[in-house]
């Protein structure tokens, strides 16, 4: 009798759940399939080859005026279908890309949808508005419910107290990455994007957003120390003032309890899981394919290239009859330099700006800017100028317009600091206005590129990167050369990094140490050189004095040679946090470079697709770069591609090969 009640009460509570519909959706290899639910609670999950990965996970938009996207949905109507063509893809790793993957939409009734791609290297998927009615977005839900406790990959945010929400979402997103169960993540503690979680048997899940515009930015916590992550979002600022560095940064002094304002139609951000193995990461696009093509359509002023940077090197020139420093006559001296090795750009950086960078119309006394644009411009050369948030947005039309006449030819804009809706939406304004007069961006001292690369291509650089400039004032305690081997499967799988690699000083485990005014990196110089390969960064710097450069003639004629947008991009081979080697292409020049930890290793290359036995000029770690970080070898070799390509790499150590096909 007590069996038979049991069974009657189960058979009633599953007669009374509302109807689950479920549509199953294939990546076009048929390996990855996610099923999304709809019904009492909008749902999917991942499986990949039959395995989950992702568990029913539930995805909503709760709104201010009582609605809520995603529990009993009712779907007005659904449509799958398939795209397969190649997208343009200017300024970036390759030429073109291929967009390939199948899609499902469910059009809900109340005026919303929901979008899913399944790609063979992924699946996303993202909230339509089609109201035009204005309203506020109070929260969204985005949950991964991973099987199993898997490790993760991650950057918490430094800023703030465990559990201080708005000191965390005040950060420079410049985090190294810790390694950890999910079980034993922070409950407290929010982790910025891109992070990987490592599901086993060779199989990464990258986790990022991309098309992220006018939208805070998601972070990414555990909420109650089991296998799950869940999404947080910085509220809309109501009441900011300047502050931080300078005055430079704005600091919110109030926010609301919502977390965007949509005033009509509107796509929101995608929310991807990158699906493969080490390099299948890394070679992921998805950040790129899934953002909003450009909207600029004349690129022919885009520029991309290569900088002399004046601030990690603290204007330190050696050999001059002037005292070196933020004034006119250094500055010749480093277009100079930029000219005699064809390097595009000089930038200007802090210091440029009188008031230390307060107002962006009033000039260092020191420097007479007309002069050096006009003395750059005939040398070849352009100018961009260094700017804090502050003063760029309070002016920016201004700044703009003022600078473009002057000749400048574009802004490295720093101290954001913050991904709220309010900063998502200056980016684009920033690129927007900047386009008008044709300047291009460098947005450091901000989030992720999320694919505003895509969207506005005239933004060639972003930071949100551990770079080297950490260098000038970090411990010997930070393993760079481990975060150098992770950021290309997790930060550069989301855009372009501004790191601001080449140092002429390098120094081993041992024997670095910081270093302000004559800094010094981590790692031989082959390791640097290689930097030049590895990273996705179309507007680069060189870091070091010119000084320290024309002391290393052949280093500096390589780097300074290379170029910084590609027409393929291939990874042959790496693993996360520990080395990876890169294979670019430029017409029929190729340039392959790797990177390792501090672990010491002796790599066999397959360089097969290349064909034939071919002429190059190989860097490499010198025999005693374990001792000398310094220490190369410069060598011109004939290479059997039907052979894997042997080398060698010291602690902390790289190598690059420069190949001429059809020689």
């Amino acid at each position: 009798m007590k069996k038979t009640l049991l069974l009657a009460a189960a058979l009633l509570v599953t007669a009374a759940l509302p109807a689950q519909k479920r549509y199953t959706l294939a990546s076009p290899d048929g390996a990855l399939q996610t099923t999304v639910s709809v019904g009492g609670e909008l749902s999917y999950d991942i499986r990949l080859n039959g395995r989950t990965l992702l568990e029913p996970s539930p995805l909503s938009l709760r709104l201010n005026n009582g609605s809520v996207w995603g529990p009993d949905a009712r779907v007005a109507k659904a449509s799958q279908s398939s795209v397969d063509q190649w997208v343009a893809s200017p300024f970036y790793r390759a030429d073109s890309i291929r967009d390939h993957y199948n899609a499902l939409t469910l059009r809900m009734k109340g005026g919303w949808e929901v979008e899913f791609r399944a790609y063979d290297d992924g699946v996303a998927y993202r909230f339509v508005n089609r109201s035009k009615k204005p309203f506020a977005i109070l929260n969204e839900e985005v949950a991964y419910r991973f099987p199993e406790d898997f490790t993760a990959t991650l950057p918490y945010v430094r800023a703030g107290e465990d559990g201080d929400w708005e000191k965390q979402y005040f950060n420079s997103f410049e985090s190294t990455y810790t390694v950890a169960r999910l079980s034993q993540l922070k409950t407290g503690r929010l982790a910025f994007l891109p992070l990987v979680v490592d599901a086993g048997r060779q199989v990464k899940i990258c986790l990022t957003e991309s098309d992220l515009r006018d939208y805070p930015g998601l972070y990414l916590r555990n909420p109650d120390g089991g296998n799950n992550l869940c999404g947080q979002f910085a509220p809309c600022p109501i009441r900011t003032r300047p502050g931080g560095y300078n005055g430079i940064e704005h600091v919110v002094l109030e926010r609301a309890v919502h977390i965007a304002d949509v005033p009509g139609p509107r796509t929101f951000p995608w929310r991807v899981a990158i699906i493969g193995n080490d390099a299948g990461i890394a070679a992921s696009n998805l950040s790129y394919l899934l953002a909003e093509p450009s909207k600029i359509d004349d690129l022919s002023w885009i520029r991309p290239g290569k900088v002399a940077w004046d601030w990690w090197n603290a204007w330190n020139l050696a050999g001059v009859d002037f005292r070196a420093g933020i004034n006119t006559e250094t500055y010749k001296y480093y277009i100079d330099f930029a000219a005699s090795q064809g390097i595009e750009y000089v930038i200007l950086d802090d210091g440029w700006a009188a008031g230390k960078g307060a107002d962006l119309m009033q000039i260092n006394p020191d420097i007479d800017l007309r002069q050096i644009v006009r003395y750059a411009d005939s040398k070849g050369v352009g100018i961009i100028l260094w700017a804090g948030f502050h003063a760029f947005q309070r002016d920016m039309e201004e700044v703009c317009r003022h600078y473009a006449e002057m000749g400048v030819k574009g802004f490295k804009v720093d101290f954001m600091d913050r991904d709220d809706q309010q900063m998502t939406l200056f980016n684009s304004r920033a690129a927007e206005t900047a386009a008008k007069y044709h300047l291009i961006l460098d947005l450091h001292g901000t989030h992720k590129p999320a694919g505003l690369n895509r969207t506005w291509p005239n933004i060639l650089n972003f930071e949100g990167v551990h770079g080297l400039e950490q260098m000038k004032w970090n411990s010997s305690k930070v393993d760079q050369m481990k975060y150098d081997a992770t950021i290309p499967f997790i930060r550069q799988v989301a855009g372009p990094v501004d790191y601001t690699q080449g140092a002429m000083i390098n120094a081993t485990r041992q024997g670095f140490h910081p270093n302000y005014t004559e800094p010094m990196s981590q790692g031989t110089r082959c390791h640097q050189l290689a930097l030049y390969v590895v990273l996705d960064s179309p507007l680069n710097m060189l870091c070091d004095s010119p000084t320290n450069y024309l002391r290393e003639e052949e280093c500096t004629s390589f780097i300074a040679r290379i170029p910084t947008v590609w027409d393929e991009t291939r990874i042959l081979d790496g693993r996360i946090g520990e080395y990876i080697v890169t294979a670019r292409r430029k017409g029929s020049t190729w340039y392959i470079g790797g990177i390792t930890d501090w672990t010491p290793r002796d790599l066999k290359i397959d360089l097969s697709f290349l064909g034939g036995s071919l002429q190059a000029e190989l860097f490499r770690d010198g025999v005693n770069a374990d001792r000398k970080a310094s220490d190369y070898r410069r060598e011109e070799i004939r290479i059997d591609t039907a052979e894997p390509f042997a080398v060698h790499l010291a602690p902390g150590g790289g190598f690059t090969l420069k190949i001429q096909q059809g020689e």
